[in-house]
């Protein structure tokens, strides 16, 4: 019997992934079945993150790439196609975050999140989706959003708009790239512990935060595991333009 989740034969680009979540999606993704390109700014910390893939049997390539950069999005992805073969699954996840009261934010500010997780998307999912309607063989666009994008917290304003805007993105490339078989969908994790903020929930502020999340945790990577691999793989071939938050019911809760 065939695995709907299964990934074999597909090649997966990640970006921001030389480390964090997208080391992890990268990952999982292998350990599917895909061959993975990870794409990030950092070459030594690129090699180290494929030779980790590597290590468990994965076929695993650094790409270096600059997501607010077109040529430089244009070089690495066809770095990819040439090692790996046309991509198949693209996954959106680079990202960077600006906190600190409203007045302290400036136009660098704005711009460097904006730049990143907004445009940079947008630029690479450009860029992938040209090809996959020249390979003429569909595929899969996953854009890790934020439930920040669907509700709001203060400090973090180029953050929530950036995240708003890449969900209201993902539906118009849902609309207008399904002609082609090409599926966009976005996940929009909660609170997940990774390594720079683990020591803020395990404070004052951090614990007072879970005590707002319906499940009374906050998430662990593993924890995207089954929304990423859903939208990644045949499972999903019916939808397209979905938002999916992985959340611990912290969008139920109130602000």
């Amino acid at each position: 019997m065939v695995n709907p989740f299964g990934l074999e034969g597909q090649r997966v680009l990640v970006t921001g992934a030389s480390g964090g979540l997208g080391l992890h999606f990268a990952m999982t993704l292998a350990r599917a079945g895909a061959a993975v390109a990870l794409a990030a700014r950092s070459a030594d910390k690129l090699a180290d993150a494929a030779e980790q893939l590597r290590g468990f049997g994965a076929r695993a390539i650094p790409v270096t790439m600059d997501v607010t950069d077109a040529a430089s999005i244009h070089g690495a992805v066809a770095r990819a196609e040439a090692d790996l073969g046309p991509i198949t699954t693209l996954v959106n996840n680079a990202g960077v975050a600006v906190s600190k009261p409203l007045f302290e934010h400036d136009e660098t500010d704005w711009d460097q999140v904006m730049d990143t997780n907004l445009k940079g998307a947008w630029l690479v999912a450009q860029e992938v989706a040209r090809r996959m309607v020249a390979h003429a063989q569909g595929g899969a666009i996953i854009n890790i959003a934020s439930i920040l994008g669907l509700r709001l917290v203060g400090g973090l304003p180029e953050y929530c708009a950036s995240k708003a805007g890449l969900i209201h993105l993902t539906k118009v490339l849902a609309l207008e790239l399904a002609r082609y078989k090409i599926r966009v969908n976005a996940i929009a994790p909660g609170y997940i512990r990774t390594d720079l903020n683990r020591n803020f929930f395990e404070g004052e502020a951090g614990q007072a935060m879970i005590r707002r999340i319906p499940q009374r945790r906050v998430g662990e990577a593993s924890d995207l595991d089954g929304a990423l691999l859903l939208l990644a793989s045949d499972a999903s071939r019916y939808m397209t333009g979905a938002v999916i938050p992985v959340d611990g019911g912290h969008l139920l809760s109130a602000l």
